[in-house]
């Protein structure tokens, strides 16, 4: 299984990334990676992004 990094501005890249060529949706790839959803959102916001279910992506 496909590790998501540490440092916050490397998770928001891999999770774009992600979402952009794999996954349809935040609920979809934290299903299939065993990522606690909450969890992931929460530390991207403290790193000043914020998931947009419309364009899929955090920004």
């Amino acid at each position: 299984m496909e590790r998501l990094p540490e440092d916050p501005m490397m998770l928001f890249s891999a999770v774009n990334m992600l979402l952009r060529d794999e996954y349809g949706s935040l609920d979809e790839l934290c299903d299939d990676m065993n990522v606690d959803r909450a969890g992931l959102e929460t530390k991207l916001a403290a790193a000043g992004f914020e998931y947009n279910a419309k364009q899929n992506k955090f920004w």
